[in-house]
């Protein structure tokens, strides 16, 4: 019986010399032969990468291209000037740019994943439970508070009303009343004098 856990052995990539003549050459053929044969390259990286979407990609690229040479063929002469024949240039062009994009970003990412199989985005570790966390990866979290309650608004304190002092008005009836009956007393001295005089003088008569 096989332990388990046996580690296969892991394939080395070719030189990356090597590699880039490769990805030159197969860019080159396709971009002389307006994309006549730009399905070879959607072939050796689906040879290479082994990948379900690679091989569907092959297909679509060979149907692409068969479809715009029918296209192309159902021009009656040379030139094109039909939708038809336009629409097939297009199809060729537009999939022969796609498809160079594709094969050389797959290529890249596949290789580099080879000589680089560890290789992951930095990304900061799991903080475990019970260790302290770090001052820098630490981040505060608010506390929950109550519901929050608006401040009591402040009255309006109303001014303060100045009350005038009580008007003093007993001194001046006093004054007032001592005056009439001053007056009063004058008036019934000079009644008295002359009734005292009229008397004098019907008595000397």
């Amino acid at each position: 019986m096989q332990g388990h856990g046996q580690a296969q052995p892991v394939k080395s990539p070719p030189p990356t010399g090597w590699l880039v003549f490769l990805r030159v050459f197969f860019v080159v053929i396709s971009v002389f032969t307006l994309g006549l044969l730009a399905w070879t390259m959607m072939l050796r990286l689906a040879i290479v990468t082994r990948k379900s979407v690679d091989w569907g990609l092959f297909v679509a690229s060979i149907a692409a291209l068969v479809l715009s040479l029918v296209l192309l063929g159902t021009e009656p002469g040379e030139e094109v000037h039909t939708p038809g024949g336009w629409t097939g240039m297009a199809l060729l062009l537009g999939s022969l740019v796609a498809e160079i994009a594709y094969y050389l970003a797959a290529d890249i990412r596949h290789f580099h994943q080879l000589r680089f199989p560890g290789y992951v985005p930095h990304q900061p570790p799991p903080q475990a439970y019970g260790y302290p966390h770090s001052p820098y990866t630490a981040t505060t979290v608010p506390q929950s508070q109550g519901p929050h309650t608006p401040p009591p608004m402040p009255r309006p304190t109303p001014p303060p009303t100045t009350t005038a002092p009580p008007q003093r008005h007993a001194p001046a009836r006093i004054d007032q009343v001592r005056a009439e009956l001053d007056e009063l007393s004058d008036y019934l001295r000079k009644h008295d004098g002359h009734q005292d005089d009229g008397r004098d003088g019907r008595d000397r008569g």
